[in-house]
């Protein structure tokens, strides 16, 4: 009885299953194969560039609703839709959000060193720093936090206390003065040009601050929001002084890294506060006047291959090696880590801290790990690449010019 009851009740549920409308077959979205060839061609790497754009049915027509800091990208995907005759309507914000903003679409970092997160909450993923005199473009604002750029065009958020919002006018301004750079790995400014003044703020290497005036073996400096400070004239140089003498040689990358030897690891850390794999290498370059790309898996694409076969003799110290996982038949390549050759077998690289690693197999430190994950070495040294900024050549600090050398 039992069964020939459960056998109706499924009988009914199977006949009322029928009975009841079934939903209608979602009609093709005709843009998407447009949007996603203009993301393609315009903003590949998300991480460096902005093109959320979806498009919603409305009758006859699209709702593109959306933004993106692309003006020319969308631009693009109207026009291609355009071609094809289909009909929409323009909802996408472009992005900097001047009004929100009020006007003050460009910013400065204004602490020692900044931590960028990829939403706008401090218990959000870090994924970059920028240090203090860092010009930035800032796009939009949620609470008290704000969506910006950095020079190497990464895109992040960045609370209240650690920049200067400006206008394109007090940017320009601000670009025009003379500047001071921080060299040592840590320090600090103090409010009288005395050894035993009290400290305004602390410092570390990289960091860009407005000259004023030489005073008792101290420089006189602004911070970017105007604050007042002296630095120690033996632990900074004029901008334009350090500038003009960097060799920008192996030897000097060589310095440079081993003079951040025993820094913690801290991922998305690109600063002397602490590194990530690719934030050491691209600090270590910064300090010898190149803006490398932010990550590992963009750094593998700069300079010049020089070696794919373990054939480390070809190195030169400089050189960066990267490692991860080769790709399969199923599966694409990662590049995961990377680190510089300083020579004699071995490179200096941010794993647990800023150390260095072995790649004599017959010595007893010998890096195995690493070894068998190895993919290959780039040379940036002497390599004309556009995806890395020389500031000899594309200053981001200064502007001799006259006009805002910022400007897209």
């Amino acid at each position: 009885m039992i069964k020939k009851l459960n056998y109706l009740a499924l009988l009914g549920l199977l006949i009322f299953a029928s009975c009841e409308e079934q939903p209608e077959k979602e009609e093709a979205n005709e843009t998407d194969t447009y949007i996603a060839e203009v993301e393609k061609e315009y903003a590949p790497d998300g991480r460096v560039a902005l093109f959320e754009i979806k498009a919603e049915r409305k009758g006859d027509q699209y709702l593109l609703k959306g933004e993106s800091n692309l003006p020319k990208a969308v631009n693009e995907l109207k026009q291609k839709l355009k071609e094809q005759d289909i009909k929409f309507t323009d909802s996408i914000s472009l992005l900097p959000d001047e009004k929100a903003l009020e006007g003050k679409t460009r910013g400065v970092v204004k602490i020692s060193v900044a931590n960028l997160r990829d939403e706008p909450k401090h218990s959000a993923q870090l994924v970059t720093q920028a240090t203090m005199g860092m010009p930035l473009k800032v796009y939009k604002k949620q609470g008290s936090w704000y969506y910006v750029q950095t020079p190497d065009d990464y895109l992040a958020w960045v609370d209240y206390g650690g920049i200067e919002n400006m206008t394109k006018d007090q940017f320009s301004k601000w670009k025009k003065a003379e500047k001071l750079i921080y060299l040592e790995p840590f320090g600090a400014s103090v409010k009288e040009a005395d050894k035993s003044s009290a400290t305004v703020g602390d410092l570390v290497a990289g960091d860009v601050l407005e000259l004023v005036s030489e005073q008792n073996g101290f420089y006189e400096v602004l911070y970017p929001n105007g604050k007042k400070a002296f630095v120690n004239k033996s632990e900074a140089k004029p901008y334009k002084e350090w500038l003009a003498s960097l060799e920008g040689d192996k030897e000097s990358l060589v310095k440079t890294s081993k003079e951040l030897m025993g820094l913690p690891y801290l991922w998305g850390g690109t600063s002397p506060k602490g590194v990530d794999c690719s934030g050491f290498t691209k600090t270590v370059y910064f300090l010898n006047g190149m803006v490398l790309p932010r990550d590992a898996s963009q750094q593998v694409h700069t300079g010049k291959l020089v070696d794919t076969t373990r054939n480390f003799e070809k190195l030169i110290p400089g050189d960066l090696l990267f490692f991860g996982k080769p790709a399969t038949d199923s599966t694409s390549e990662r590049v995961v880590h990377v680190g510089m050759w300083i020579g004699d077998n071995k490179f200096i690289h941010s794993m647990g801290e800023v150390h260095i690693s072995n790649f004599d197999f017959t010595a007893t430190d010998f890096d195995e790990y690493n070894y068998n994950r190895y993919l290959r070495t780039k040379r940036l040294l002497d390599q004309e690449n556009n995806q890395v900024q020389y500031l000899k050549k594309q200053d981001i600090f200064i502007d001799d010019s006259g006009e805002d050398s910022s400007e897209d």
